[in-house]
Order: structure tokens, then C-alpha cells, then sequence
């Protein structure tokens, strides 16, 4: 324990500059102990309700995800509210068929959000080419976009990239032959190895007739829907990205308000929509509107199996709980059924 000077004035008002906090060893948080993959199994078992049939097998797993990304990631579902143990009957493998589910959703999702990062990417190349040309100090110039005051900030922080890039950066040898052997890496060549999230407040800092142009190429859109969709379709890709949970993410961005959440007849709580928000059913009302038809098809097929067999092969989780923590409404096939 360490016992430090006492403060001058009562930790209740000011503390003077230079009087010393008093931090006592026994009132900090205790960590939690060290415990070996026996251990872990032990605490599943006996503290936990876990019924753990194979124990070779789930130290195998453990040793393969960790017991923080596993059990501590994926028991919401499966824990009983009241006991705060796993519900009677839950075995390990449910544990892994959730995790199992949601690596399938990530790779799914990943595969679509990519669709919608290259197209984006051909969008804002073409768009400012056709405009401005084929110079780099045409994208290296502030007076080319907006303006604005509250743009400021994401317009210097995007100039500095786009500059590093285009004039010091060795990452990339298609940018270093375009400097070396022309003198100039065209906009076209320098998006390719932009993050979905630089290409996003790329298209954010466009001025708006830019924004609006490119905006019409996706039907139902505008250029300030377009804003929010990019930009919370640049959180779930990182999530996907990092190999983070999923299935019940919520962004702290929304994407607006859509036909198709009326024609959902999605619930309401005040005046915000329950679901389609924020969660990863936003993601899909996004798809919906910027991928092209075909591709919104084939996604929406697989998602709908993975989420069936998931279900199917669940014995302590039902199809309702599972939507209602992924944040989808029970009729959310429908949304390919209505016009957007």
C-alpha cells in the first residue's frame, strides 16, 4: 500500500497546483487473476452452468480465440438475465457456433462493403477527373472543395494525406512509378489506396455539386444521404476489418430516415426508428440503396442462410431473440420487396 502527503485543501474542492492525489493500493480495482486453460474450463463449468462435453476439444478453441473473445464476446445471447449464468443446458459448442456465426457475417458484410468501397472509389476518380483534370495539384488544392467552416479541420487532415501519398509516400510502387516516371500521380491511380474512411471524407469534402452528381448515380440517394451512409458504412467495415463483433454492433452514427423504413413498418420509440438505425440492419438498408440489384439479391440469399442455419443448429437461442439482438426487424426479408 502507498500512502502519499495528504492534499491541502479536501479532495471535495480545489486542489492546490502541486498537492499530491492520495492513491491508496486497496482502493484500486482488483485485476482479475491469471487463470490457465483448465482453470477457465473449471469456472465455465462450475460457476457458469456451461455443460462442457469435450474439454480437449474446448481448450483446443480457447487456445485458437482466446477466452476473452470468446466467452466473454458471445454470451449475451445465451446467459440467463436473472442468474447471470448460462441458461440451462447451453453447451461450449453453442459458444462456438455464435462465434462461428458471426465470423460468417463478417466475411459476408466484408465482401459487399468492398463492392461499395470500389465503386465509390470509380465514382469520385471520374467525377473530379471529368471536372478538373488530371494533375495531382488539382486534388492538392483546398480552393477545390468546400469550403465551409465546419470542414475545416477533415479538409487540412485530408490534404496532408492526399500529399503524403501522392508526394512522399514508397509504400505503393504504382504511386512511386507515376512520380518517378511522370512527375504526377493522377487521382485515379491515388485512390486505390485510400481507406474506405478516407474515401468517405473525400466524398465529404467535395462541394456539394460534386456531392450531387455523384449522388445520382444511386436511385432514391441524395448527396447528404450519401454522406451518412458512407459514414456508417466506414464504422462496420472497421468492425468487420478487426474482427469484431457484429451481429449486435451498434454505430454511434445513423443513416437517415428511408422509404423503406415506413414501408417496413419499422416501430418507433419517440421519434426514432427501433430498428435500422444504427445497428447492422442499417448496413442493409444501405446495401439496398448502393449495390446494384443483383448483388443486393445474392446478399440478401446468403444472409438469410446464414441466420436459418444458425437457428436451426441452436437449441437455446430462437430465430426472434437472435433478429431482435442483431437489431432486425422479424419481417426484414421483405425489404427487396418494395421499390426504392
Amino acid at each position: 500500500m502507498i500512502e502519499l502527503q495528504k492534499p491541502v485543501r479536501p479532495v471535495t474542492g480545489r486542489v492546490p497546483a502541486g498537492a499530491l492525489l492520495h492513491i491508496r493500493g486497496d482502493d484500486l480495482p482488483v485485476n482479475k487473476p491469471f487463470l490457465s486453460y483448465t482453470q477457465q474450463l473449471d469456472k465455465l463449468e462450475n460457476e457458469k452452468n456451461l455443460i462442457i462435453s469435450d474439454r480437449q476439444y474446448a481448450e483446443t478453441v480457447l487456445k485458437r480465440i482466446s477466452y476473452f473473445a470468446l466467452v466473454s464476446g458471445y454470451k449475451s445471447l445465451l446467459i440467463n438475465p436473472t442468474t447471470r449464468k448460462y441458461k440451462d443446458g447451453t453447451t461450449f459448442e453453442e459458444i462456438v457456433a455464435l462465434y462461428n456465426f458471426d465470423e460468417s457475417l463478417r466475411g459476408l458484410f466484408l465482401r459487399y462493403l468492398l463492392k461499395i468501397e470500389q465503386t465509390m472509389r470509380s465514382l469520385i476518380s471520374y467525377n473530379f477527373s471529368e471536372l478538373h483534370g488530371n494533375q495531382q495539384q488539382k486534388y492538392l488544392t483546398p480552393l477545390n472543395y468546400d469550403q465551409s467552416r465546419r470542414k475545416t479541420v477533415d479538409l487540412t487532415n485530408l490534404i496532408a494525406l492526399l500529399s503524403r501519398l501522392a508526394l512522399r509516400s514508397t509504400e505503393y510502387s504504382y504511386i512511386t512509378y507515376q512520380r518517378n516516371t511522370y512527375g504526377n500521380v493522377p487521382i485515379w491511380v491515388l485512390v486505390k489506396v485510400l481507406t474506405f474512411g478516407s474515401i468517405s471524407k473525400l466524398y465529404y469534402c467535395f462541394p456539394q455539386h460534386l456531392q450531387v452528381k455523384i449522388s445520382k448515380n444511386f436511385d432514391g440517394v441524395n448527396e447528404k444521404q450519401l454522406v451518412q451512409y458512407l459514414r456508417v458504412l466506414t464504422i462496420f467495415r472497421n468492425v468487420c476489418a478487426h474482427n469484431d463483433r457484429l451481429f449486435s454492433y451498434t454505430a454511434k452514427d445513423d443513416i437517415p430516415d428511408t422509404l423503406l423504413h415506413t414501408k417496413l413498418m419499422i416501430a418507433k420509440k419517440g421519434s426514432q426508428y427501433v430498428y435500422g438505425k444504427r445497428g447492422l440492419f442499417s448496413v442493409v438498408i444501405a446495401f439496398r440503396y448502393l449495390l446494384q440489384k443483383d448483388d443486393f439479391r445474392a446478399f440478401k440469399d446468403a444472409l438469410g442462410k446464414i441466420i436459418d442455419r444458425f437457428v436451426v443448429n441452436t437449441t437455446h437461442v430462437s430465430n426472434n431473440e437472435l433478429l431482435h439482438e442483431m437489431g432486425f426487424p422479424i419481417n426484414w426479408k421483405k425489404i427487396s420487396s418494395f421499390k426504392v
